[in-house]
């Protein structure tokens, strides 16, 4: 069972997963995104809330929902939200948490978020299997592109049903 939660400070050992090579490219690790979070409250942009998801009460997936001024390189809704730097842990890839987790992030926005009514996302034209992953979990492509720092990026989004 999947259980999203906002970020702990007791999170971080478990949150200290090596990704390969390959998802190093696209991803940034729990640690960099969690500095730069530090960073831009530093600066007084406390828009950024790091999620943890627990799988069996174990550490399975990490990601960021950014409400700063970022999104809007993606729309030009003000009540989106960014989700940024999504990693999966190694040891729980390849089981369907990841796409079970996108699809509980829409209830988890709508209970700690109301206001939300759109999450953004931008992915690499070469992750496919994250592309996939967001497509079936209900996330649309409607070839908007922009560039990232490892290539194009196809820009996705998903509007929420709010309760």
């Amino acid at each position: 069972m999947t259980e999203l939660k906002f970020y702990q400070p007791e999170d971080l050992p478990e949150l200290d997963y090596i990704l390969d090579d390959i998802q190093s490219q696209y991803t940034a690790t729990a640690k960099q995104s969690l500095e730069r979070i530090e960073e831009r409250n530093h600066n007084g942009d406390f828009f950024a809330y790091p999620i943890t998801i627990f799988y069996d009460e174990k550490v399975a997936v990490f990601f960021v929902l950014d409400f700063g001024e970022e999104k809007y390189d993606l729309t030009e809704n003000p009540d989106s939200v960014l989700l940024r730097s999504l990693s999966v842990n190694p040891d729980f890839q390849g089981k369907g948490i990841g796409k079970s987790a996108m699809i509980e992030v829409d209830h988890f926005v709508n209970e700690h978020f109301a206001d939300c009514n759109e999450i953004v996302l931008a992915v690499n034209e070469k992750n496919t299997s994250a592309f996939q992953l967001y497509v079936k979990s209900g996330y649309e492509f409607e070839g908007k592109m922009r560039e990232g720092r490892s290539g194009p990026q196809f820009l996705m989004f998903k509007k929420l049903q709010n309760n």
